[in-house]
């Protein structure tokens, strides 16, 4: 059975860690009501993506 010969430091432990941390999602504003939205996603208030409504609003 592996066993390991040496207690791994907690400096090395952590430097092999050091890539699992969760980084903030990306948003962009959106060109037509301001909200922030996801890239190349449909804006969820007012339904516009790339300067044309896709999705119709629920106030029309």
């Amino acid at each position: 059975m592996a066993v390991p010969k040496k207690k791994t430091s907690k400096s090395r432990r952590n430097m092999r860690r050091s890539h699992d941390s969760v980084s903030a999602g990306a948003h962009n504003e959106c060109s037509n009501c301001g909200e922030m939205r996801r890239p190349h996603h449909v804006c969820g208030s007012c339904g516009h993506y790339d300067g044309r409504e896709v999705v119709a609003s629920e106030a029309a």
